[in-house]
């Protein structure tokens, strides 16, 4: 028997049926060794030995690998082909020589294929090779590598910044993009400018718009029009002036088709088309990958879905190209092969791009086959593979210029039309966050003619600050920087979000407090190690392992005498001046500004003390000096954002179940609509300490939770509220609400409100006829019961 191991049960399935009876096929299910959570398991001291231990849930797996193997002729390595693969490979091979089940090192084959057809297994069963040992220690170093800054790093982050759960060396780069991005959006300054539109005829009385582009001979640049003065008195000088055709150009555009799917630009066009997350992304993709069942047969329908290559295997081309010339004719199929070329950085291209393996299964065919999301991103990936194979898309544009009679103002009129419309007959690539223009087709002009001008349109604009991540555009950004890997990215996101560093909120990264203050401690303290340039340039050393150009141990070494003595030097760094540090790094941010630009911190609530940055048990909270005087905190590390959506269908997420709706105007602190065990009620302020528990009051059945507005929390929190006196005795009338609703209180006497009133917005007049009415009811009362006795 010989024995074949690969990394999950369904490519073990799918496999099998491949190989026949005399293999035997089983899955170790992912890693099998890892370094252990604990200190230890990397000892630089020791030239970097790694401490492996078998995983918890891999006990079973390695159990059912060892017994398969002591019976086995041969055994034949099957594990995804990249660096993660191949040391799965190698662990695996290790465990198995130290359990001695088998010693010969003959015994052990590597084979690695691209795509889970039968053809290209049995071509790689027929081809073995071995353990590729320097792409093992290319994985090897950036998981010591990460050990190590995990290892070091978070506990002195716990130490120093109470609250703060963990850093990484890569996902504190990636945090610290969308942090800096959100510092741009902050310190951006909304600038008003306009631009001057004509509605003009020409000699057949056809209607375009031609754009104000130059006055006296000078261009107009974005800010030359600032107010609606200078737009309106331009557009009365406009209104009196002739025009006509001064220049015709007409100009041939070729777009040529996106190249095929790699890693990042599946999970960022999966993100734009089909609202996918970079997780969900390759969840779906692993799936197609290792094989669906299609008619009784298990298939794997795309290549391998880790890859940063660009490239496709010549016989995939030739595919290709024969489905396009079927399907849509030979002017769709051009002369020469297209080949591609990454520009992605540190870009390792040993695998193809990710294609269909069958590109003959259109997603028609297999609608029927798959379910919704796995259709959706196999449609994605076959029309994406179909339209980098096709002809360009020829674009006719015409510009068109046009002067005053007075040769004052130049005006500048653009169409285009679609001449041949290649690739885009399938796929169009999406885009994050320009505004693609939209075609405009001019009507037949001729140079000379004059126009007619029927309009003169001031626009008013104004700058926007640059937009917010989202994963789509996060991924690109990283993959431009060369950070991270395309196995990490989707690993990555998941992680900032768990961690509560960052929220996605319409679908946009948005910093959460914590995430800010981790940022800028590790900008302050280790910025080296948090620099794109450098994440990158380690990227660079760990490819030049992975093919035998530089010794990982050498890395480490290098990496760790600077890492090692950065945190030695912050250990000593005292909190204060930590703290100290942050906030004024943060200033702006933790204490907001006004309209003078100069940051606020006075204590709303004392209004005598200033507010600063303190750290306890349960994180960094704002907080008055005048303590214990003043009591004034609000919670910085608490999750305050709401998020997209809070319907009343969604009261069990538990993110719906805790949302701000705003601050108290008296002290300043936050108010919370929570839901608990025992309903709905409002919260002033944060839980800072078990000993300090804020103030609470409980949501009356006739408020909705999802239209809770500030006024009525602020009043909740407030009862019992006076409604005022009553006349003659200028005894107060109290309003409060209890087990049975809202009621009044007057000279120790109680009475329900009635539900045709809104007790938060009842008058003084309608509470004394309330009360008048319940004392001429106790004293009926009062009259039938001695008429009883």
């Amino acid at each position: 028997m010989k024995l074949v191991i690969v990394e999950s049960p369904a490519k073990a399935k799918t496999i099998k049926k491949y190989l026949g009876n005399e293999f035997e096929v089983i899955a170790s299910v992912g890693h099998v060794r890892d370094l252990p959570s604990k200190t230890g398991s990397v000892l630089p001291e020791q030239d970097f030995m790694m401490k492996y231990a078998i995983t918890d849930k891999a006990g079973k797996h390695i159990a059912n690998i060892t017994n398969e193997a002591a019976k086995a002729s041969a055994i034949y390595l099957a594990t995804d082909p990249d660096r993660e693969g191949e040391a799965i490979s190698w662990h695996i091979i290790e465990i198995i020589k130290e359990k001695n089940i088998v010693t010969d090192d003959k015994m052990f084959n590597r084979v690695a294929f691209n795509e889970i057809t039968k053809a290209a297994v049995i071509a790689a069963m027929a081809n073995p090779r071995k353990i590729d040992i320097n792409l093992v220690n290319a994985q090897q170093a950036r998981r010591a590598l990460d050990y190590l800054v995990g290892f070091t790093l978070s506990p002195l982050l716990w130490r120093k910044l109470p609250g703060c759960k963990s850093a990484g060396r890569v996902q504190s780069v990636a945090l610290r993009l969308i942090c800096e991005q959100e510092d741009k959006i902050e310190q951006f300054k909304t600038e008003e400018y306009w631009d001057i539109w004509f509605d003009f005829f020409n000699q057949n009385a056809e209607a375009f718009k031609a754009k104000l582009t130059h006055i006296d001979g000078h261009k107009l640049d974005k800010f030359h029009i600032t107010n609606e003065s200078q737009a309106t008195e331009l557009v009365n000088i406009l209104d009196g002036s002739a025009f006509s055709i001064s220049d015709i150009e007409n100009k041939q555009q070729k777009r040529q088709p996106p190249p095929p799917f790699i890693t990042s630009s599946l999970q960022q066009e999966a993100a734009r088309k089909l609202g996918f997350g970079a997780k969900k992304t390759m969840q779906i993709a692993q799936k197609l990958y290792e094989g669906i069942d299609i008619e009784g047969n298990t298939i794997g329908l795309i290549t391998y879905m880790r890859t940063d290559g660009v490239t496709m295997a010549d016989d995939a081309i030739h595919s290709i190209r024969k489905l396009i010339q079927n399907l849509f004719g030979d002017a769709y199929v051009p002369a020469n092969l297209k080949k591609y070329k990454s520009k992605v950085k540190n870009a390792q291209e040993a695998h193809e791009a990710i294609r269909p393996t069958d590109i003959n299964l259109t997603p028609d065919q297999l609608r029927s086959q798959l379910d919704k999301d796995h259709h959706k991103l196999y449609d994605l990936i076959w029309k994406r593979s179909m339209a980098c194979q096709m002809e360009n898309v020829v674009i006719d544009a015409v510009v068109a210029t046009i002067n005053s009679h007075d040769h004052r103002f130049i005006a500048r009129a653009n169409g285009s039309t679609i001449k041949f419309d290649g690739f885009y007959r399938i796929y169009r690539e999406g885009i994050d966050d320009e505004q693609e223009e939209e075609a405009k087709i001019l009507p037949n002009l001729v140079i000379g003619e004059q126009l007619k001008t029927i309009g003169v349109n001031p626009l008013q604009h104004f700058t926007e600050p640059p937009p917010r991540y989202s994963e789509a555009s996060l991924v690109k950004k990283m993959e431009e920087l060369g950070i991270g890997r395309p196995s990490t990215y989707a690993s990555i996101l998941s992680v900032l979000q768990e961690r509560k560093y960052v929220n996605l909120m319409k679908k946009r990264f948005i910093p959460e407090p914590l995430g800010r203050l981790v940022t800028t401690f590790l900008v302050g303290y280790f910025k080296k190690y948090v620099e794109y340039d450098f994440t990158a340039a380690l990227e660079t050393e760990l490819d030049e392992v992975a093919v035998g150009q530089l010794d990982w141990k050498q890395l480490l070494g290098n990496f760790w005498q600077g890492f090692n003595g950065n945190i030695n030097a912050v250990s000593e760094q005292k909190i204060t001046d930590i703290i100290s540090y942050i906030e004024q790094s943060l200033t702006g941010y933790l204490f907001g500004s006004d309209h003078t630009s100069t940051t606020v911190r006075q204590c709303p609530s004392c209004k005598d003390g200033q507010l600063h940055l303190r750290l306890g048990k349960f994180g960094a909270f704002i907080a008055c000096d005048h303590y214990p005087e003043c009591n004034f905190k609000k919670s910085l590390t608490a999750t305050n954002v709401d998020s997209d959506a809070t319907k009343p269908e969604q009261d069990n997420n538990k993110d719906n179940n805790n949302r701000l709706i705003g601050q108290d105007s008296v002290s300043g602190l936050d108010i919370y609509l929570k839901k608990g065990p025992y309903g709905w009620y409002v919260q002033l302020g944060e839980v800072l300490s078990k000993l300090e528990k804020p103030k609470r009051a409980p949501l009356p059945s006739m408020i909705d939770p999802h239209n809770l507005k500030l006024d009525i929390a602020q009043k909740l929190l407030n009862l019992p509220l006076k409604i005022g006196e009553y006349p003659g005795s200028g005894a107060e009338i109290m309003l409060g609400i209890g087990k049975y609703g809202p009621y009044l209180k007057h000279d120790n006497a109680f009475c329900s409100i009635p539900k045709s009133l809104d007790p938060f917005n009842i008058t003084v007049e309608q509470a004394v006829e309330i009360i008048n009415a319940n004392k001429i009811k106790n004293s009926n009362k009062q009259k039938i019961a001695v008429k009883k006795t």
